[in-house]
C-alpha cells in the first residue's frame, strides 16, 4: 500500500515519521486509511480488495472501512482492533511519510512504545464522546519519554458529537493541562472525523469555528528538524570482519554523528585511539559515513575490538558505566522483581543486569510518583540498575540510539520492558574491590577442601535442614570447615525486614546467595537449606560462584508428605487462610530442571540422603 515515484523525485523530499496512538476505538486505522484515500494514493486493485474485506469484517454498513487498510491480520479485522505496528509509506508533492499504525489496546503497549522509539511525531487520537481516557494518557507519557516532541492532538468523531466547538475545547483544555511539563515542543489540536474525512485532507465546512490547517496540510508543513539524530559519532559493532588473516573490519551501522577516512577514533569502554584507514560499503571505499549508513571501518591499528563494543569521537566521548537510572516501559505479564538478573541489550551489547531500585512508578493519570517493590504490565517508573560490566552509552535525551535499551529474560528470551537512560551512576567507580593478602584458594587449602556451595531447595517440610544438617555434622566429623545458611535463621537476622511476597522473596535469596559467596571466598563448605522457589534466583546464586563451587541439590518430597509431615504447622494454617504467600498452597515452586543431585525422600532414611550427597562432594574433590 504504497506509491512510486520516479528515481530521483521522492528521494528529494523531507520525510516526516509519524505514528498514530490513543485509547482503543479511537480510529488510528481509520484515520490512516482516509489519508490514503483522499490524497488519492490507493490502487485500484486496493480499493476492489477493500470493498470486498469491508462486507466481510467492515463495521461501517455499505461504506468503505478505511481502517482494514492497515488492520492487514486476519485477527485485527476479526476484532476491530489493531494488535500489531502497522508501517506505511506514502508520499505527497510536498513530503514524504512512514506512519506507523500502532495498537490502542493495554495488552499491546508495547507495540506502541516501539512505533513511537522511531517517530518525530504523533497523531494522539481522541473519540470526541469520551475525552482523554487513561490509555491516552498513558499513550502521552510513553511519547515524552521516548523522546517524540512534536504531537498532533486529534479530536475524533466530532461529526458524533454535532461538530460542537465547545466539546471540543473542553477536550483540549483538558489535555493541554495535564500535557503540562511534558516537555513536547508543539501541541496541535484539529477536530477531524476520519470516517467522513472532516479536516483530514482539507479543511470542513462542518467547523466554520475552526481556523487552522487540515490534517494533512499540517503533517506537510510542520518543522522536526530539532528531533533529527546528529551529534557526535557514535558506532556499536555489530560484527567483526574477518575472512582473512590480513583483514580485520568492524561492521555496524552509523547510529549519529559522520565518520570520515582518516579521523580519530575511540574505543569507548576502554579508551584506546586510532584512525579511521578505510570506510567500506557493498559498493566500495567511500570517503565519509553518515547517520543510517551501514558500513565496515577499517583502522589503522589493531585493538581489541568485538562485538558490542562502541566505538566513537574522542573528542565527544559517551558515559561508561557498570550503572545508570533509567526510565521504564514494563511490558510483561510477568512482573519485575528487584534484584532478579535478566539481560539488557543496549546497542549491540547484551549483559547481565539487575534492577537495584525501583525509585519510582507514574501514575499515568495524574503523573504523580507512587513508591512501588515490583512493576507489572504497562507500568512506567523511573529505576537504578546495575549490569556486570560497564557499558557506553548516552542519555536517551541526548541520542535515542545510544540510550535505549531493552529488557530480556534469561530463560525464555522475550523482551519484558524497554528503558531510556537519565544517567549514569558512579558509585561502582567510588567503591574499588579491596584486595586481600591471603586468596580463597590458600585458605581452602588450610582445611584441606575445596569451598563450595550446597544449595538444598525443595517444598516447606521435604526435609532440607534435617539432610543439611546431618551432612555438616559427618564433615565437621571429618576435620572439614562448614557453614549452615538456614533460611529461617536469616529471617530472624539479616532477612528480618522481608516478607514472603515474590519480591521479598527474590531479595531473601539475593541476600543469602551474597553471604554464601562471602563464605566461599572464606574457604568453607556451605550448605544452603532454602525453599528457593524461583528458578532464576538459584540460577543467580550459582552465577556468583565458579561452575565447580556450585551444587544443586533437589530435595524432592511430594507436596501431600509435605503437608502430612507439617513439622511447623505451616500447611494447616496456609490452609485455613491464616499464612498468605505459602510456597505450594498459593504461590508457586519451580523444580529445577537439571539439578547435580536429586534426591528422591519417600523411602528413603535422611542419612542414607546425606551419605548420597558425601559421595558427590568426594567425586567433586570438594572433601
Amino acid at each position: 500500500m504504497e506509491t512510486r515515484e520516479p528515481p530521483g523525485e521522492a528521494t528529494t523530499k523531507d520525510l516526516l515519521r509519524f505514528l498514530t496512538c490513543g485509547s482503543v476505538d479511537d480510529g488510528k486505522s481509520t484515520l490512516i486509511g482516509r489519508l490514503l484515500h483522499d490524497s488519492r494514493l490507493i490502487l485500484d486493485d486496493q480499493l476492489s480488495s477493500l470493498a470486498a474485506a469491508s462486507k466481510r469484517h467492515g463495521t461501517t454498513g455499505d461504506d468503505f472501512d478505511l481502517a482494514l487498510l492497515v488492520d492487514g491480520l486476519e485477527a485485527e479485522r476479526e476484532q476491530g482492533i489493531t494488535i500489531d505496528v502497522a508501517y506505511r509509506f506514502f508520499t505527497t508533492p510536498r513530503r514524504s511519510f512512514i506512519v506507523a499504525d500502532t495498537p490502542g489496546h493495554e495488552q499491546y503497549t508495547r507495540n506502541m512504545a516501539t512505533g513511537a522509539s522511531t517517530a518525530d511525531l504523533a497523531i494522539l487520537l481522541i473519540d470526541a464522546r469520551k475525552g482523554a481516557l487513561a490509555q491516552t494518557r498513558r499513550h502521552s507519557l510513553i511519547c515524552s519519554l521516548l523522546g517524540v516532541r512534536h504531537v498532533v492532538l486529534a479530536v475524533n468523531k466530532i461529526d458524533l458529537v454535532s461538530y460542537q466547538s465547545d466539546v471540543f475545547a473542553r477536550i483540549v483544555n483538558e489535555y493541554m493541562a495535564f500535557a503540562e511539563g511534558l516537555g513536547f515542543s508543539s501541541i496541535a489540536s484539529i477536530p477531524i472525523s476520519a470516517r467522513h474525512g472532516d479536516n483530514v485532507t482539507k479543511v470542513s465546512d462542518n467547523t466554520p469555528w475552526y481556523r487552522g490547517p487540515s490534517l494533512l496540510d499540517y503533517l506537510e508543513t510542520v518543522d522536526v528538524s530539532g528531533n533529527a539524530i546528529d551529534g557526535s559519532f557514535r558506532f556499536p559493532v555489530q560484527w567483526v570482519n574477518r575472512p582473512h588473516l590480513d583483514f580485520r573490519g568492524y561492521a555496524g551501522t552509523v547510529a549519529s554523528g559522520t565518520i570520515n577516512a582518516g579521523d580519530p577514533i575511540a574505543v569507548a569502554h576502554t579508551g584506546k585511539l586510532s584512525r579511521v584507514k578505510e570506510l567500506l560499503t557493498a559498493e566500495g571505499a567511500q570517503t565519509s559515513a553518515h547517520v543510517g549508513d551501514a558500513i565496515t571501518i577499517t583502522l589503522t591499528d589493531e585493538l581489541d575490538i568485538g562485538r558490542g563494543d562502541l566505538l566513537a569521537s574522542p573528542d565527544s566521548p559517551p558515559e561508561v558505566s557498570d550503572q545508570f537510572a533509567a526510565h521504564m516501559i514494563w511490558m510483561s505479564d510477568q512482573h519485575l522483581m528487584p534484584g532478579r538478573s535478566y539481560l539488557a541489550r543496549i546497542g549491540t551489547r547484551t549483559t547481565p543486569v539487575t534492577v537495584t531500585a525501583i525509585k519510582y512508578k507514574i501514575d499515568v493519570n495524574t503523573r504523580e510518583h507512587l513508591a512501588a517493590r515490583t512493576l507489572s504490565l504497562n507500568d512506567i517508573a523511573f529505576c537504578n540498575l546495575s549490569m556486570d560490566t560497564p557499558v557506553a552509552f548516552d542519555p536517551y535525551e541526548q541520542n535515542r540510539r545510544t540510550g535505549s535499551f531493552i529488557v530480556i529474560d534469561r530463560a525464555t528470551n522475550l523482551t519484558l520492558g524497554a528503558g531510556m537512560i537519565a544517567f549514569g551512576l558512579r558509585r561502582a567507580s567510588n567503591v574499588p574491590w579491596q584486595a586481600t593478602l591471603i586468596g580463597k584458594s590458600e585458605r581452602a587449602a588450610q582445611k584441606h577442601q575445596k569451598p563450595s556451595i550446597i544449595w538444598l531447595t525443595g517444598l516447606s517440610g521435604a526435609g532440607k535442614s534435617t539432610i543439611a544438617n546431618i551432612v555438616e555434622r559427618r564433615l565437621h566429623t571429618s576435620g572439614h570447615h562448614t557453614m549452615m545458611l538456614d533460611g529461617d535463621n536469616l529471617r530472624h537476622g539479616l532477612n528480618r525486614d522481608l516478607g514472603f511476597t515474590e519480591a521479598d522473596r527474590v531479595e531473601n535469596i539475593r541476600r543469602a546467595g551474597e553471604a554464601a559467596k562471602l563464605l566461599v571466598d572464606a574457604g568453607l563448605i556451605v550448605l544452603c537449606s532454602f525453599i528457593s522457589p524461583y528458578r532464576s534466583e538459584r540460577d543467580m546464586v550459582r552465577r556468583l560462584v565458579s561452575d565447580e563451587e556450585f551444587i544443586e541439590v533437589f530435595v524432592d518430597t511430594p507436596i501431600d508428605e509435605c503437608a502430612r509431615r507439617d513439622p511447623k504447622g505451616l500447611y494447616a494454617k496456609a490452609k485455613a487462610g491464616q499464612i498468605k504467600n505459602f510456597t505450594g498452597i498459593d504461590a508457586p515452586y519451580e523444580p529445577p530442571v537439571a539439578p547435580e543431585i536429586h534426591l528422591q525422600t519417600i523411602g528413603h532414611q535422611p542419612e542414607q540422603l546425606a551419605d548420597l550427597i558425601l559421595k558427590k562432594l568426594a567425586v567433586r574433590g570438594i572433601v
